[in-house]
């Protein structure tokens, strides 16, 4: 089953959750605010989507702005990365769409479709 992982404020995750429902797809959703990713989690989930970790950071948001994270990203080894990202759900782009084998970071149709969804 797939695993939706958002905001429920967030616009974007509105979009892509009402996305899946329009195609009838069954998943379990998880408020990222309320049950924050785990260290382990992240992990798994960056090394599965073949993306750079910075793609999992939320830089739109108010608190990676906030604590300044575009000067310190650089600087930082991914493991210092993955404990930042689990210390809050808000730093983590969104929403995330987990599967068996693939791992979806923010909401783009094209590449869910890609994913045969």
């Amino acid at each position: 089953m797939l695993q939706f992982i958002c905001y429920p404020k967030c616009t974007t995750c509105q979009r892509a959750k009402k996305w899946l429902d329009d195609r009838g797809l069954t998943y379990e959703l998880r408020d990222i605010k309320t049950h924050n990713p785990t260290e382990e989690e992240l992990t798994a989930w960056y090394k599965t989507s073949g993306q750079t970790l910075k793609k999992f950071f939320n830089t739109s948001g108010l608190l990676y702005k906030s604590m300044e994270l575009k000067t310190k990203l650089p600087a930082m080894t991914e493991e210092e990365m993955l404990k930042l990202l689990a210390t809050d759900g808000m730093l983590v782009k969104r929403p995330l769409l987990i599967g068996e084998d693939f791992v979806l970071v923010g909401f783009k149709e094209s590449q869910w479709e890609e994913q045969g969804l």
